[in-house]
């Protein structure tokens, strides 16, 4: 007697695909995030594939070359940033507003400035990635201006982008690397460096 043919579920099967792809693709990144943040620099194509347990030939089935990785870490960075994160306190009072900004700028720069500094040194070598470096500092800028909306409407459009820049440079991802390793302080003092040096810069606040 003739077996029934076997029905396959060609959704369950294309579904089954894709996951096992985005395992791989996070992976990936996973594995290159690590690597530059242990050894400071641009990992190769081999160490990324070892330490995600995956074939060379995964990584360009996935991203093309090093490169498309890479960019594609950037994006990871950039999909988690956002103009009102969590928790935001864009309602308190100065002194609040001010270390919590500081605060979650902090986590930001702790956890991605050897990533960023890899970046910086590429710089100039791919559009894709200038568009993307443009992009955190416009969202780094528009976050500031958010921020500290009460006081910055006091002031003129020139005064208005001179303290702009003056606050976009002191929350810098250099920045924050002088302050931990040149100088030594803690995370919680380099936070308290911004948040008084942050109060001063900003002109008074508007009383209700």
């Amino acid at each position: 007697m003739p077996g029934k043919k076997r029905t396959v579920d060609v959704t369950v099967v294309t579904d089954g695909r894709l996951e096992r792809t985005q395992r791989t693709r996070k992976a990936l990144i996973e594995a290159y995030i690590e690597i530059a943040r242990e050894t400071k620099r641009i990992p190769t194509t081999l160490e990324v594939a070892k330490r995600a347990r995956c074939s060379l030939r995964t990584v360009f089935e996935r991203f093309g070359s090093l490169g498309g990785l890479g960019l594609a870490v950037f994006d990871s960075i950039l999909a988690g940033r956002t103009l009102s994160p969590p928790g935001d306190e864009l309602r308190a009072d100065r002194q609040t507003r001010i270390r919590f900004q500081a605060t979650l700028r902090a986590h930001t720069c702790e956890t991605w400035l050897p990533i960023w500094r890899i970046v910086m040194r590429n710089e100039g070598i791919s559009k894709a990635l200038e568009e993307r470096i443009e992009r955190v500092r416009a969202l780094m800028r528009a976050r500031i201006e958010l921020m500290y909306q009460a006081e910055l409407a006091a002031l003129s459009p020139n005064s208005r982008n001179a303290l702009l820049i003056a606050l976009e440079a002191l929350t810098d991802f250099a920045t924050w690397g002088r302050m931990r390793e040149h100088h030594g302080l803690s995370i919680e003092q380099a936070i308290g460096v911004w948040v008084e040096t942050i109060d001063r810069l900003l002109p008074p606040s508007p009383t209700s």
